[in-house]
């Protein structure tokens, strides 16, 4: 707050607001002079209180008044004449007021011919309206903004509506908001500069074949309803001295007839964000342009084959559906490439050879694949040559999993993995050393008594390779084998055994404590034992994989599975096994585990029965009688 001026007056403020509108008294003259360089001031709802008529502004540059009726426009047509010899008023705003189109029209014939130079009616509602147009009136006033204007009666002539603001002689013209659904071209040239229509119902056809807007230099038309651009194009190619052009959030498309456009050889800055727009577009684009926005739109590539764009210095994609950076090879010049939010997974190498004058690069939020593709892309920006807008928080890896969401700046990848040179040397050299290894490996791990012992199955086989399908249970004199570790034998013998034999003899089980044959060696008798049994039960536990002779066991039976196509294992799991406890050598069990089904032991007494039925039944069949062998075992 300032010094006060004089007696009468207020202390000069920079921004005064008066709320009037509840005013329950009032007597005229009482108002002070007010030395506010923005003024705003609440009318009050009983327009008996003239308060228009006692404003008296000196500094007063910027006024905007609420609520104003119909009954005031009188008094304001006083106020601003009174202001004309002595004020300094140059912005004017009138809203929230509801006005007949013949009092909007005095509004504007009062504010035509006052010192005021930028005019806005904001949220006024037009109540009724008349034939009558607004003349050309010669005025001060630079622009005009209507916004948020709303109307109750739509029963009117509406041409008469737009030729009035059409034939405007005024620079800045803005109507948003209004739900415009057209506008006629002026009646003669032109003098608008500038043109704001956004969030309104244009069609295609405004300003089709409208040639005296010749020095409008910036249209708006933004979020409207425009569908074909060619139609757009051919309205600013009439527009010669259109420079900035704001298509953005319409429904525009472009059929890919490769037929050029035509526009405006000053147009140098063109929006088509927020469209539905594909890669056709790029045949369709002014050829000086230098600002492109196509961002929010369908476009998965840049043409390789499209116009020259030798003046273009911004394209921005973001939002799109790229899947690679685009090269520059029409548009050599380009220096800032924004391609947020695409799909783009590595650079590309027409990128890197054609975008040489790129000096900005917005690349973040795209799922970069982590590869050696990438090196290059990452190098640019350790190089400093091209600054990464959002670097490095916006630009992570998304694939291979493992490296998702790390920021690229942590992502390295050694010179061998990318270099196929150096890397075949180097995968000469580990190949003979892991012959080596694999040789001692071998050796310490046993492995050529496993050959052995295939050797010592393929001559057991060799007997039964005559063998035809009917006879498949000749030689069979057991129901089952079992294989067990000795840790878990007082289960086998006092449980498992007596449950599966019984007294009735219908099962017969093949142990190896009472039915391997004295003489012959471990491994002759576990092929004896597996080829004259129906099954082989292994009893799994954490004790069974830690014997070598289970191993074996297991390794024969498994080989039987294969050779006759048989379906002779049974698991019993008798207690669960880790799968860290289970040693890498067993991976063949391992494999079982996971593909065959398994009968697990239970604790509880009450589902024995139900184990033992599935158990029996598994293995139950009718054998031939043998008893010579069966005495000879």
């Amino acid at each position: 707050m300032a010094e006060n001026k004089s007696s009468g007056t207020c202390s000069f403020l920079y921004t005064l607001f008066l709320g009037l509108e509840y005013l329950s008294e009032y007597s005229s003259g009482n108002l002070p002079v007010f030395s506010a360089k923005n003024l705003q001031i609440v009318l009050p709802l009983n327009t008996e209180f003239r308060i228009l008529l006692d404003l008296e502004l000196n500094i007063t540059e910027n006024l905007q008044l609420s609520k104003i009726e119909q009954n005031q426009v009188s008094d304001l047509s006083t106020f601003l004449l009174m202001l004309n010899k002595n004020g300094r008023l140059q912005n004017l705003t009138v809203s929230n007021g509801q006005l007949s189109w013949e009092c909007l029209l005095a509004v504007f014939k009062i504010v035509w011919q006052s010192t005021v130079e930028y005019f806005t009616v904001d949220d006024t509602t037009i109540t009724e309206f008349s034939s009558e147009p607004l003349h050309d009136i010669p005025t001060s006033v630079k622009a005009l903004v209507i916004n948020n204007a709303k109307f109750n009666n739509y029963l009117f002539d509406q041409k008469i509506v737009y030729q009035s603001f059409s034939d405007m002689n005024i620079e800045f013209l803005t109507i948003v908001r209004t739900g415009l659904v057209h506008m006629v071209c002026p009646s003669k040239p032109s003098q608008f500069t500038y043109i704001n229509f956004s969030d309104n119902a244009l069609t295609d056809s405004v300003f089709q074949g409208c040639n005296h807007l010749t020095l409008l230099e910036t249209l708006v038309l933004q979020s409207n309803s425009l569908k074909e651009l060619r139609k757009v194009s051919a309205m600013a190619a009439l527009m010669q001295s259109l420079k900035d052009l704001d298509l953005s959030k319409n429904l525009l498309q472009y059929e890919d007839n490769r037929d050029k456009c035509l526009w405006g050889e000053m147009l140098v800055k063109l929006n088509l964000s927020s469209n539905v727009l594909s890669e056709s577009v790029f045949w369709c684009l002014p050829v000086n342009i230098q600002i492109l926005d196509l961002q929010d739109n369908h476009i998965s590539s840049v043409p390789k084959e499209m116009i020259e764009l030798n003046n273009l210095k911004e394209l921005h994609l973001a939002f799109n559906k790229l899947s690679a950076l685009p090269g520059c090879g029409h548009f050599r010049g380009l220096q800032l490439l924004n391609v947020e939010s695409n799909l783009v997974a590595s650079n590309s190498s027409e990128f890197l050879q054609s975008c040489q004058n790129i000096r900005t690069l917005k690349g973040g939020h795209n799922p970069f694949m982590c590869s050696c593709e990438l090196r290059p892309f990452i190098n640019l920006e350790k190089q400093g040559s091209v600054e990464f807008v959002g670097w490095p928080d916006l630009y992570t890896c998304d694939y291979p999993q493992q490296l998702k969401g790390t920021p690229l700046t942590d992502f390295h990848v050694s010179e061998v993995a990318c270099n196929v040179t150096l890397l075949m040397a180097v995968v000469l050299i580990v190949t003979v050393v892991a012959l080596v290894a694999i040789s001692v490996l071998c050796i310490c791990l046993d492995i050529p008594w496993y050959l052995k012992m295939t050797w010592h199955w393929s001559q057991v086989k060799h007997r039964g390779w005559k063998r035809t399908p009917e006879h498949i249970l000749k030689g069979i004199e057991f129901h089952a084998f079992i294989s067990y570790s000795e840790r878990d034998s007082d289960w086998v013998k006092n449980v498992l055994i007596p449950n599966l034999e019984k007294e009735d003899s219908s099962i017969r089980i093949c142990q190896h404590e009472r039915n391997f044959v004295a003489g012959k060696s471990i491994v002759e008798n576990i092929i004896d034992c597996t080829e004259k049994s129906y099954k082989t039960i292994f009893v799994l536990s954490p004790n069974f994989v830690q014997s070598d002779w289970c191993h074996y066991e297991l390794y024969f039976a498994q080989h039987k599975v294969f050779s006759e196509n048989a379906d002779n294992l049974i698991l019993v799991l008798l207690e669960p096994i880790p799968k860290y406890v289970i040693p890498s050598r067993y991976h063949k069990l391992k494999a079982l585990m996971a593909k065959r089904t398994y009968l697990e032991w239970p604790k509880e007494k009450s589902k024995h029965a139900l184990f033992w039925a599935n158990l029996r039944a598994a293995i139950q069949i009718t054998l031939p009688q043998n008893e010579g062998e069966m005495q000879q075992l």
